[in-house]
């Protein structure tokens, strides 16, 4: 379970690296799992937004019990697992995350959701560390962001610089197994990997039952912002409680 200090951190600076570390077990059952992944599907080597429609394995990682608590913490008692997602990122290869809000991509409305993101590597400065920018969820709204449909990115949409100061940016270096919760409006993105050491980070991306998954909005946004990944098929799973909106589909969408 999360400490009143690090939930006090969390709400005040927008993530929190747990006290917390996987098991070496699930440590390598995730990496197996990502190799069979990438054999039958090399598309994927660098980055997978969506590993759950063509591998249900992964959402064991995201019934783990301590995830759960501590995710219960934050969300509250009703929540669902909307999406999980591999960011590989191989050695000297691996492609640069911009500057961005989550909850820009997400037809989650209202926005509100809590990402854990778990270290299969070592996450450092050198291999391409996720990076935020410590506060800036305080206004809980989403800041505006610009196309870039350049090459090297993993996502197309970037944060207008008139939104964030980079020297504010803080590293968020993790051993692996350790894990990082970060919040819907935190700004954050990642350096490519210019080193000989792969950078591996699952996503678990938890919606509270108080929010509409909107399929019809996610489908306006894979139109209106070029969306390499659209999430109107995406399966809800419910981890914990109920939804409370009645207006949620957890029909298996695979």
């Amino acid at each position: 379970m999360l400490t009143d200090a690090e939930l006090a951190q969390y709400h005040r600076d927008g993530y929190i690296v747990p006290d917390y570390r996987l098991p070496e077990t699930i440590l390598e059952s995730i990496r197996d799992d990502h190799q069979r992944l990438v054999k039958r599907h090399p598309q994927f080597v660098d980055y997978c937004p969506t590993v759950l429609a063509y591998d249900t394995g992964f959402l064991a990682y995201a019934r783990i019990p301590e995830i759960v608590d501590m995710v219960g913490q934050i969300l509250g008692p009703d929540f669902a697992l909307w999406n999980s997602s591999l960011f590989a990122k191989p050695a000297f290869k691996g492609s640069k995350t911009p500057w961005h809000q989550d909850g820009e991509y997400w037809p989650i409305r209202p926005v509100a959701t809590c990402t854990a993101w778990l270290a299969i590597d070592d996450s450092t400065p050198e291999n391409g560390c996720l990076r935020v920018i410590k506060g800036s969820h305080k206004q809980g709204r989403l800041l505006k962001h610009l196309q870039n449909d350049g090459p090297g990115l993993a996502l197309n949409q970037e944060l207008d610089p008139s939104e964030y100061d980079e020297k504010d940016a803080v590293d968020i270096v993790l051993k692996a197994g350790q894990i990082s919760l970060h919040d819907v409006f935190l700004a954050h993105g990642s350096e490519p990997n210019r080193s000989p050491r792969s950078r591996r980070g699952l996503t678990l991306r938890y919606m509270p039952l108080t929010s509409v998954f909107d399929r019809e909005l996610a489908k306006q946004q894979v139109v209106s912002r070029n969306l390499r990944a659209g999430h109107a098929d995406r399966t809800l799973f419910l981890i914990r409680g109920q939804d409370r909106t009645g207006r949620n589909d957890f029909q298996l969408r695979m």
